[in-house]
């Protein structure tokens, strides 16, 4: 999944599809332990893709701290 899929999704959402991911990589990174996968191409994209929620959790923590923010000196 993309960006743009991600950023139309609620916070709530983006937190269970977080956590799903992580446990994919787990996942994963057991079954290349015991040799069952060579799943690299998988494991990197689910990391790159966690990153991706993780940024656009915390731009939106970041834009409510400002509209917070301005709601108060204004």
């Amino acid at each position: 999944m993309k960006g743009p899929k991600f950023h139309e999704m609620k916070d709530a959402e983006l937190e269970v599809e977080a956590r799903d991911m992580e446990s994919q990589i787990w996942k994963l990174r057991f079954q290349a332990a015991t040799g069952q996968t060579e799943g690299l191409r998988k494991l990197r994209s689910l990391k790159r893709n966690i990153a991706r929620v993780r940024t656009i959790l915390r731009e939106r923590e970041i834009l409510a701290e400002r509209t917070e923010g301005s709601q108060v000196n204004g």
